[in-house]
């Protein structure tokens, strides 16, 4: 995964707008600068780099019988994946020690489609490939998993799709919630949960819960110089060879318009327009650019592409 700081780049001759890890790129074709638009890249920005001293923080307190836990929340496509994904690149890959063991700091496992006790095990048990069978009764699932987070010296459990665990009845839902604090005690690590705004609603069945996990909102983005300087770090992973000056006032209330301040829509918009300014030789993004793709505006219905 490429990285670039939403910071302002020296000047560097006609391509002082691109980062400087990137500037190489845009002497190759439009073919190879098309097919980089599609490749992940991580954008730095205040907000994210709070939520990555949380985890990290999280990850290092020492062991102790009720460990803190985290929930953290937001809107679908605002960034929570990719935050995660950052985290385990910067602390969790995994490695063998000295003494062959294989050893995985941090575990990202996904909550099952409904609230079930047997479901999470078997997602956990999956991140190991550790054989299990599905018949078996949730007491020796829970302790292979247990076993396996031992085994391979995990610090911290990440548990994507949390809200998932509202589907079902309340009685399933207390199920796994109380399966996930006998787990946080045995293994004595920290849990993390990932989800939309709705996964808080999970805290509460149960007020020991509530009091077990901090909940770290990632809100939709406000027009102001944080957004500004969020679209500066943008353009200068977009391999274009004239500037756009997304954080403009004008251009960011247009960005700010269409994607309603969502990370992911944000992103998407940009990118979508710099393929088109490089596939008709425009090479930046324009005022009129912007505007021909407002139909990536972010919509609960089907959306349907602009011909």
């Amino acid at each position: 995964m490429t990285t670039a700081k939403a910071t302002a780049a020296p000047n560097a001759g006609p391509y002082a707008h691109v980062h400087p890890e990137f500037r190489e790129l845009m002497h190759a074709s439009d073919e190879a600068r098309l097919a980089f638009l599609d490749e992940p890249r991580w954008i730095g920005y205040q907000r994210a780099q709070v939520a990555l001293d949380t985890l990290q923080a999280l990850m290092n307190k020492p062991r102790q019988p009720r460990m803190r836990n985290l929930l953290i929340v937001g809107d679908s496509n605002n960034g929570k994946t990719t935050l995660i994904q950052r985290f385990v690149h910067l602390c969790g890959e995994a490695y063998v020690d000295e003494e062959a063991n294989s050893i995985k700091p941090v575990i990202v496992a996904e909550a099952p489609p409904s609230a079930d006790e047997k479901g999470m095990y078997i997602s956990i048990l999956e991140r190991f490939w550790a054989p299990y069978r599905a018949t078996s009764p949730p007491a020796e699932l829970r302790y292979q998993a247990v076993h396996m987070l031992r085994k391979c010296k995990a610090r911290i459990l990440i548990i994507d799709e949390f809200h998932s665990l509202l589907t079902g009845p309340a009685t399933k839902q207390r199920e796994v919630m109380n399966a996930i604090k006998l787990l946080c005690n045995e293994v004595g690590i920290p849990i993390v949960g990932v989800g939309t705004r709705d996964a808080v609603q999970v805290l509460h069945t149960d007020p020991q819960h509530a009091s077990r996990f901090d909940v770290l909102p990632l809100p939709l983005w406000t027009l102001d110089p944080e957004f500004q300087k969020l679209l500066a770090g943008i353009e200068r992973v977009l391999p274009l060879k004239k500037p756009s000056l997304l954080s403009s006032p004008e251009k960011a209330t247009t960005v700010h318009a269409i994607s309603g301040g969502n990370l992911g829509d944000a992103y998407r918009l940009l990118n979508e327009c710099a393929r088109k300014a490089i596939a008709d030789g425009k090479e930046q993004i324009t005022d009129e650019l912007l505007r021909s793709m407002a139909w990536l505006r972010p919509t609960r219905g089907v959306r349907e592409m602009a011909l």
